[in-house]
């Protein structure tokens, strides 16, 4: 498969070109900084410079050509603005979404956050309430899509090692997950077409990957 990767630089990006690299597949990742292209390389992918905050449809589409799936794993990161999370967080991701349709490629996976899908508790900081917003936004404008979607949220990332034992379910209480195994579960929902059209929660758990992907589908 080839996968195009929004966001090729971030830490699960990274990760999970590795992975689908070590698997056999051609990975394109989409980077703002050419700088980044080294780490790509280093990961077994192909770094492409894009930006989703300015390019348009057609331009992210034309680096789209070939593609099997893409994965949204693009975000404005820590220390950025409120404004920044809605332009890359939900702007960016619809983008991604146009430009996907454009190329002609259906399946599109997205990397959200457990407490999107919901309105922010009273008193959550700010910065966070935009962040969350901008991640229920953009889910709810991917199930508005004929795409063929998936959505995972992961619950609190670490850098520890994976285990490949996770908790992969509709709805599961708030919890940490290794950064590790959220890419090991992308690679397992990008070949695993009865994911289209669910929403998954991820945190560390008892249960092999696989195993809790044929239990939740």
């Amino acid at each position: 498969m080839k996968i195009v990767i929004a966001g090729g630089h971030g830490q699960i990006a990274l990760r999970l070109a590795r992975q689908l690299a070590d698997r056999g597949d051609e990975v394109l990742g989409l980077v703002r900084n050419p700088d980044h292209t080294a780490d790509l390389a280093a990961a077994g992918a192909r770094a492409v410079v894009a930006d989703l905050e300015r390019d348009s449809v057609a331009t992210i589409a034309a680096h789209l050509t070939g593609a099997d799936a893409v994965v949204f794993a693009a975000g404005a990161g820590p220390g950025s603005s409120a404004e920044r999370k809605d332009t890359v967080d939900r702007a960016g991701a619809a983008l991604l979404a146009d430009a996907a349709a454009r190329a002609g490629i259906r399946r599109y996976v997205l990397v959200s956050s457990m407490g999107a899908g919901a309105e922010p508790p009273a008193g959550t900081d700010e910065i966070f309430t935009a962040y969350l917003r901008a991640k229920t936004a953009a889910e709810e404008d991917l199930r508005g899509r004929d795409l063929d979607w998936t959505i995972l949220r992961p619950g609190g990332l670490t850098n520890e090692t994976g285990t490949g034992r996770v908790r992969l379910e509709p709805e599961v209480p708030f919890g940490r997950v290794a950064r590790d195994d959220v890419a090991a579960v992308l690679v397992a929902l990008l070949a695993e077409p009865r994911s289209a059209g669910r929403t998954l929660e991820l945190t560390e758990g008892d249960v092999p990957i696989a195993a809790a992907l044929e239990a939740t589908l």
